[in-house]
Parts: C-alpha cells; sequence; structure tokens
C-alpha cells in the first residue's frame, strides 16, 4: 500500500532516450500535496493519510464549503480543490502539514495512473465495441447497424451483456505499469510512456505500480 498523489493531465509530448529511440510521453503535473488529516486504527479503525492536492484559486475559495472550510482550518492547511485517502501500512514519516511532491516518484520505474477517460456520448456499436460492420455495397441495409439482437420467442428476451449502442466513455479508468521517462522535482512534472486517460487538465491520480509485470512480456505484448 502506497501513497497515490493527485495531479492534473497536461497533454503529450514526445523525446529521444540516449539511444536516439523516439519515446511518446503524457505529461503529469503534480504540485505537492499536503497531508490534511491522519488517521490511526485506535481513533478510525483503519490506517490512512489523507492528501489535498490542487490549489484553489482565489475566484473559487467563495465556493467551498463550510464543512471543508473547518476541515482544512483545523489542520491550519490552506484549502485544497481534491482530497483523496490512501491506507498506509506504517504512519512513521507522516504528519499534518508536510508536503509530498514528485520527487515521491524519483527512484521509481513503473506507476499506475487513474482517471476518467472521456465522455463520448451516445455511439453505435462500430465505434463503442469494435465491430465490423456490414457490407458498403449498394444493396446492403446494414452498413453499421448491430445486425440481430434478439432470439426466438423462448425466451423471447435479449441476453443480459449483450453489446449494443450507448453511452461511451465518462468512466474511471486505471492504467498500470506506464514506465516513468522522466521525473522533474523543479517544474513539478513526472513524464510516462504512453497515454493515459482523460482530456487536457483532468484530475488524475498516481501511485507506484501494484503489480509488477516483466518488460519483456510487455514488449511482447506490444509486438
Amino acid at each position: 500500500m502506497s501513497l497515490r498523489l493527485i495531479g492534473k493531465k497536461k497533454g503529450m509530448t514526445q523525446i529521444f532516450d540516449e539511444k536516439g529511440n523516439l519515446i511518446v510521453c503524457s505529461v503529469l503535473e503534480a504540485e505537492p500535496n499536503v497531508i490534511v488529516q491522519i488517521k490511526d486504527k485506535d481513533k478510525d479503525g483503519y490506517q490512512a493519510v489523507q492528501l489535498g492536492g490542487i490549489k484553489v484559486p482565489r475566484s473559487r475559495k467563495k465556493n467551498i464549503k463550510r464543512p471543508l472550510v473547518g476541515h482544512f482550518a483545523k489542520s491550519k492547511v490552506d484549502p485544497r480543490l481534491r482530497l483523496l485517502e490512501s491506507k498506509v501500512e506504517s504512519l512513521d514519516g507522516y504528519e499534518v502539514g508536510k508536503e509530498i511532491g514528485v520527487d515521491y516518484f524519483s527512484d521509481i520505474e513503473f506507476v499506475d495512473v487513474i482517471g476518467t477517460s472521456k465522455g463520448k456520448g451516445f455511439q453505435g456499436v462500430m465505434k463503442r465495441h469494435n465491430f465490423k460492420g456490414g457490407p458498403r455495397a449498394h444493396g446492403s441495409k446494414f452498413h453499421r447497424s448491430a445486425g440481430s439482437t434478439g432470439m426466438r420467442s423462448t425466451p423471447g428476451r435479449c441476453a443480459p451483456g449483450k453489446r449494443m449502442a450507448g453511452r461511451m466513455g465518462g468512466k474511471r479508468s486505471v492504467l498500470m505499469n506506464l514506465r516513468v521517462v522522466k521525473v522533474d522535482v523543479e517544474k513539478q512534472i513526472i513524464l510516462v510512456e504512453g497515454g493515459v486517460p482523460g482530456a487536457k487538465e483532468g484530475v488524475l491520480f498516481i501511485r507506484k505500480s501494484v503489480k509488477k509485470r516483466n518488460v519483456l512480456e510487455r514488449k511482447r505484448h506490444r509486438g
């Protein structure tokens, strides 16, 4: 169990490694997260550290709810837009008001990124489920349709889980074992290989990889 830092997706870029290979990266910005609350087993029944991330702009401070204003004031911490709780095995080294930045991932090779995928609205089966579609000939009646979705009179209904058109995206998405290409403490950014869920300025949660995966296996998987 490790901490999850609150950050933002700033976009994508590409860099060259020492061998001259091109690497496509996502740029993640993570301002120093501050510890707002520490929970222990005696009082709360479990051990966890609550982090606050993304400073509140001056124009939005008036919109913070009173309970949250009191919560931050009790910890003597400036308000943050997001709060995130992470269970930890030990509370040693954590104290209220301490800041944790991107240097937390300095010696880490792989991270997991959690976010919300882009919402794409109502989509058909070809885009939503990668259906091949029907013939493109003039006589075809189902260029992009799903085909048959029903059954005979018994049981006379669609089976649960049938892939059909519907709302696409806007769901929680977890990408695991993304390789950390670079950590820039001064600019408070992390470069990870590949894409991450969400649009620009979307909120992300970054943590150390939970499941280790062989690098050679990743390369074979990519072909």
